[in-house]
C-alpha cells in the first residue's frame, strides 16, 4: 500500500514532533486539561496524536488512552516515550481520523490537536467523533485558526507551501458551523496565539526555499503582516499563528 502525503512527511519527522515547542510546550496542551476538567474513570481517544503531547498530558488523569496516528514512526516513538516516562496507560493505535476503528459510544474524551487541517475531511472526522463520545462526552479540539477571505487564502498557501500536507487551516466561523452541524455543542471557544522561529519551522528546507519563505513571509501586503507579525531579520526572524480552541459536548 502507497504511503499518503501526509504519512511520507510526517514519516520523515516523526522526530522533530516530540521536541517542537509549538507542540510540546505551546499553551493549548496546559488549556486542553484545565478547560475539560478530565476524571480519574474517563476512557480517552486522542485522534492524530503526532508526538503524543496530549496523551501524555492527560494520562495522569484519566483511566485509559488511546493515542492514534496513521504514521507508523510516529506511534512508535510514542510507545518508546510513554515507557520512558512510565506511562502504563497509553496504547498507541493505527487509524485515520475519518474511520475511527472504535465503537460506538466508546468514549468520555475525544481530543485532537493541531492536526485536522491536514485531514482529508474534517466532517467525516467530525461524524466519527460524534458516533464515538458517549452522551454527554466532551470533543476538545484545537487547530489552526485563519482568518476570513484572502488573507486566510494566503496564509494557507504559505504554510503549504512549506509542508504539501497542509490542506487547509480553516476559520473560527467555520468550525463553529460544523461542529454545531455535527451535533457537538461548544461550551467554550478561544484564540491562541503561538509565536513561530523560522529557523526551526523551515530548517528541513533548503536555501532556495527558505529565501522563498521568507520573501512570502516579509513582502506582504499590510493585511497580511497584521495577521503574521513578521519580526526581526536572518536568524531572528518570527512570525506568528493563531490556534482555535474548542471545547464541546455530545448531547
Amino acid at each position: 500500500m502507497n504511503k499518503s502525503l501526509a504519512q511520507e512527511q510526517f514519516g520523515k519527522t516523526a522526530a522533530h514532533y516530540l521536541t517542537s515547542k509549538p507542540h510540546a510546550q505551546g499553551k493549548s496542551l496546559e488549556r486542553l486539561v484545565t478547560l475539560t476538567s478530565p476524571q480519574k474513570g474517563w476512557r480517552m481517544l486522542d485522534v492524530a496524536t503526532g508526538g503524543g503531547h496530549v496523551a501524555y498530558a492527560f494520562a495522569p488523569h484519566v483511566a485509559r488512552v488511546w493515542a492514534t496516528d496513521i504514521t507508523q514512526e510516529m506511534l512508535d516513538q510514542v510507545k518508546a516515550e510513554a515507557t520512558k516516562r512510565g506511562l502504563t496507560n497509553i496504547a498507541a493505535e493505527f487509524a485515520k481520523a475519518e474511520e475511527l476503528p472504535f465503537d460506538d459510544e466508546s468514549f468520555d474524551l475525544v481530543t485532537c490537536r493541531i492536526a485536522p487541517h491536514h485531514f482529508d475531511s474534517i466532517p467525516k472526522f467530525l461524524a466519527e467523533v460524534h458516533r464515538v463520545l458517549k452522551p454527554g462526552g466532551v470533543f476538545a479540539l484545537v487547530d489552526n485558526v485563519v482568518p476570513e477571505g484572502s488573507v486566510g487564502d494566503y496564509i494557507n498557501a504559505f504554510e503549504r507551501l512549506r509542508d504539501p500536507s497542509h490542506l487547509r487551516a480553516w476559520t473560527m466561523q467555520e468550525w463553529r458551523d460544523a461542529l454545531t452541524k455535527a451535533g457537538l455543542a461548544t461550551g467554550h471557544e478561544e484564540q491562541i496565539y503561538k509565536t513561530m522561529e523560522f529557523k526551526s519551522w523551515a530548517q528541513r528546507y533548503d536555501g532556495v526555499m527558505q529565501a522563498l519563505l521568507r520573501a512570502m513571509l516579509k513582502q506582504v501586503t499590510p493585511a497580511v503582516g497584521e495577521a503574521l507579525e513578521p519580526q526581526g531579520e536572518g536568524e531572528d526572524l518570527t512570525f506568528r499563528l493563531c490556534e482555535g480552541l474548542f471545547i464541546t459536548t455530545r448531547a
